[in-house]
């Protein structure tokens, strides 16, 4: 590669096109959790069996965040987001129509396949497409186009589900991967003329084993999954399935009501990615500050409203939990600002999802961990939600841990590398 790419116009439009991609699979991933009570009833299912939909797609999703960014390292990022896309929409076509139980989680299984190969690919084109210093902001505004969808789940496939039932609003809203794919095909470019990326190296088991092994070593790569698995997963776990069962059942409050907390949730994180993409671009000493600081209001507030002396919360200290919850989506894209300054272009997909499997790995560990002490407590959400806390200890060790060998190797990589590669903690630049 030659140089920092440029951006532009060009740029922008590969990019929008990428993300609109990515925006359709996280309306299709998050589904499930405006239809969480339509489905027990559908299906017949108890609290674990349920929380068992949500476990499969994040398994799927988890599993295949290091093949992927190998895949994307490999073949490039159009051929991984065009099969993405099949994919996914294959998965929320079958939920739509699925008769039973057990068809109904192969589908979540397909989707989730599907959509672990959009945010690695997307991040990939902002690294391809736009200069290093601009890499925070790309990458929040990815996430932040995400949370958007997450909102469609909310705002608009709710609503539809109740009025006109579970295989309309399934089926229907598969009609928007099938409108991605197109502009997918015919427009995307993995990147800008004169910034072909250096041959990825033959060797078949050997270059998958070398680009895990390279990435792994990395202490910053570590360091980003950490970040991203201590500081995602406690708004993952509320907004795609247990979220508006504790704010009805526990909560007492209706289902509009709960559905415009989640709305405030998806929200405030919209507002919050812009906030910390424009802290970090220029000044990266804020990057564990602004993990550290998510962490502790998180618990700080989640133990709020469960310790509180009242069978149920009030209505300002429910909003106050939303409205931090809502700080977790831009805190876990810390963890590739970490990753992607240690590692190589080459490597980058690799090394991204290596840092992505965190926040869905802690994901997945809540969300059975909630739905196995809810049956086993008789649905007593205060003490199911305190595994909250126990994922955090584990997550906040290994960020402590880490941080001084991570921050260490990125100074000395700083010394060595030209002006335009990415950015150190010690290092502010403007975006």
């Amino acid at each position: 590669m030659t140089g920092d790419p440029r951006g532009g116009r060009t740029a922008v439009v590969v990019w929008s096109i990428g993300v609109a991609v990515y925006f359709v699979a996280v309306i299709f991933r998050t589904s499930l959790g405006v239809a969480g009570l339509e489905a027990a009833d559908r299906f017949h299912v108890n609290a674990s069996a349920l929380s068992t939909f949500s476990l499969l797609q994040l398994l799927v999703y988890a599993g295949m965040q290091i093949p992927v960014g190998l895949l994307v390292d490999r073949l490039g990022t159009k051929k991984v987001l065009t099969l993405g896309a099949v994919l996914f929409t294959a998965g929320q076509i079958g939920f739509a129509l699925a008769p039973s139980y057990g068809m109904a989680l192969a589908a979540r299984a397909l989707l989730g396949c599907g959509d672990a190969m959009t945010f690695i690919s997307v991040l990939r084109l902002g690294t391809r497409w736009f200069p290093a210093r601009r890499g925070p902001l790309m990458a929040q505004l990815a996430g932040l186009v995400g949370m958007a969808g997450n909102l469609v789940s909310t705002l608009v496939l709710a609503p539809v589900l109740h009025g006109v039932g579970w295989v309309p609003a399934f089926a229907g809203s598969a009609v928007a991967g099938v409108a991605v794919l197109i502009p997918l095909v015919l427009f995307l470019k993995d990147h800008p003329e004169g910034h072909e990326p250096a041959s990825a190296p033959s060797g078949g088991g050997g270059f998958v084993r070398r680009q895990i092994r390279d990435s792994w070593k990395e202490p910053g790569t570590r360091l980003g999954l950490w970040v991203h698995f201590t500081t995602q997963f406690p708004a993952m776990v509320f907004l795609l399935l247990w979220g508006m069962p504790f704010l009805v059942e526990d909560q007492g409050l209706a289902r509009t009501t709960a559905a415009g907390l989640l709305t405030l949730v998806v929200a405030s994180n919209m507002c919050f990615g812009l906030l910390y993409g424009q802290l970090i671009g220029r000044r990266q000493s804020a990057r564990i500050p602004l993990a550290l600081g998510t962490i502790a209001l998180t618990a700080v507030l989640w133990a709020s409203v469960l310790a509180y002396p009242a069978p149920h919360a009030p209505m300002w200290l429910l909003v106050t939990l939303c409205a931090v919850l809502g700080t977790c989506g831009p805190a876990s894209m810390i963890g590739f600002d970490f990753a992607r300054p240690a590692n190589p272009a080459e490597r980058q997909g690799t090394a991204s999802g290596i840092t992505n499997m965190g926040g869905f790995l802690a994901s997945m560990t809540t969300l059975l961990a909630v739905g196995l002490l809810l049956d086993a407590t008789g649905d007593d959400y205060r003490i199911a939600f305190s595994s909250v806390f126990a994922v955090q200890l584990l997550g906040l060790t290994q960020i402590l841990r880490l941080r001084p060998a991570a921050l260490r190797a990125e100074r000395t990589g700083l010394q060595t590398a030209p002006p335009t590669t990415e950015l150190t903690e010690s290092s502010p630049a403007g975006v």
